[in-house]
């Protein structure tokens, strides 16, 4: 008998004797594993042929060693700005606000872990495109300078090919900024701007005055004082109507949220009155306490200034729903928020192809040229976020356009400069 026999019989004691310890059902299971291998095994070589072209899904069979190359050195240098950027503004940051933090007692614990842990995310990721621009910038014209590229287009690669490793990490920084924008960094934001009203005197909105909105379907709210820190509101009323007319009318002195129920909208009413309308019939019932349900939380009363950066994606898609559905007109910002998460992840690829377009070449001049070409676009992108989000906001401008008009413009100056850059 041949060694290999022999220790294909040795392998199979083996399992029998393991199978003997286990329930009978798993020894015909393998049993006929065993008996079928070879059917088995022609059933997977086929399903294997079949399946080939799932292959081509496979993003990393596209890069190879120049790739891999490239890539460590954009995702390197990527880092290594956001680094010194974040460390110089944290360092400016301190000098600015070390009197606050000492004369209101902030202790250095929250000053570490509440603030700056928090402060790091939120602004390296709303300025992860400048870093992107300048991660390009340096490191290509690192390259042209020491001749790097001219190499890889002497080989037959094409300025084409050259864009593919830079896509490739566009798309890792893209997927990281968006997730972090989505629903990290607004958990964050609860946390250091509660810390800097605490501690750097940062007043917030904490109160709101006639406050009406609809809060069901033929239900109208109404609360002429409200006020946030006690979750309390005076002077309410709630009208609902049926066909456009007044079928029931509810008023109370005071209204009190429920901040320790297992579910949201309970709401505790004190000395209030009930006006139900039938005809030319009136119902009227009163009490000192009602604990009732209604579709309102604190957070669509109050608005403080930041507050869409504290919801996550999926938490500002809700709201604004319900909020548009209730007839509100204070729901721009949160629309402005929720499209610009999108638009400012895909800014990253722009943003590299007009980088590499611009410092694939090499100049007498150096680097320090595109420097400055790629610190005023990147300022100019900014910019333009800015005033576009103004003027949705005050002045009537679609939402989803004003997130995505800077994207807009820069694709064009993109695709401008990567026609030009081969020649």
């Amino acid at each position: 008998m041949e060694y290999k026999e022999l220790r294909r019989h040795y392998k199979r004691y083996e399992i029998l004797r393991w199978m003997s310890k286990h329930p009978a059902w798993l020894h015909h299971v393998f049993t006929w594993l065993y008996n079928h291998t070879g059917r088995l095994r022609k059933i997977l070589k086929w399903l294997a042929a079949k399946l080939s072209w799932m292959k081509m899904l496979n993003p990393f069979k596209y890069l190879k060693i120049l790739d891999w190359y490239i890539i460590k050195k954009f995702i390197g240098t990527y880092i290594y700005s956001i680094a010194l950027i974040i460390s110089i503004s944290i360092v400016f940051d301190v000098n600015d606000n070390l009197a606050r933090f000492t004369q209101n007692h902030a202790p250095v614990h929250a000053v570490i872990f509440d603030y700056y842990l928090n402060f790091i995310p939120y602004f390296s990721n709303l300025f992860s495109p400048l870093f992107v621009f300048i991660a390009v910038i340096f490191f290509t014209s690192k390259l042209a300078g020491n001749s790097e590229i001219i190499s890889m287009l002497a080989t037959g690669i094409s300025f084409k090919r050259l864009l593919r490793p830079y896509m490739f990490s566009c798309v890792l920084i893209s997927l990281l900024s968006f997730y972090l924008s989505a629903y990290v960094i607004p958990h964050g934001n609860i946390i250091r701007q509660n810390f800097e009203m605490l501690y750097k005197n940062k007043k917030k909105n904490t109160s709101a005055e006639n406050v009406q909105l609809q809060v069901g379907q033929g239900v109208i709210a109404y609360i002429q004082h409200y006020d946030n820190n006690l979750k309390k509101g005076y002077g309410f009323s709630l009208d609902k109507f049926e066909e456009k007319k007044l079928v029931s009318h509810m008023t109370g002195m005071e209204i009190q949220y429920d901040t320790i129920s297992d579910s949201k909208y309970h709401w505790s009413v004190s000395n209030w009155k009930i006006r139900q309308l039938k005809g030319l019939r009136e119902h009227i019932t009163s009490g000192a306490k009602l604990d009732t349900l209604i579709q309102m939380e604190p957070t669509d009363l109050v608005y403080s200034k930041g507050q869409q950066e504290t919801f996550t994606s999926p938490e500002l898609k809700d709201y604004i729903s319900k909020q548009i559905n209730r007839g509100s007109s204070n729901v721009v910002q949160y629309q402005v928020e929720y499209h610009k998460r999108i638009a400012s992840s895909f800014a990253s690829f722009i943003l590299t192809i007009i980088g590499l377009s611009l410092s694939s070449r090499k100049r007498k001049g150096g680097m320090g040229l595109y420097l400055g070409i790629g610190l005023a676009l990147s300022f100019t992108y900014i910019m333009l976020q800015t005033v576009s989000s103004t003027f949705a906001i005050n002045s009537g401008f679609p939402p989803m356009l004003a997130a995505w008009v800077p994207n807009l413009i820069f694709a064009v100056v993109a695709y401008f400069c990567y026609r030009q850059a081969p020649n």
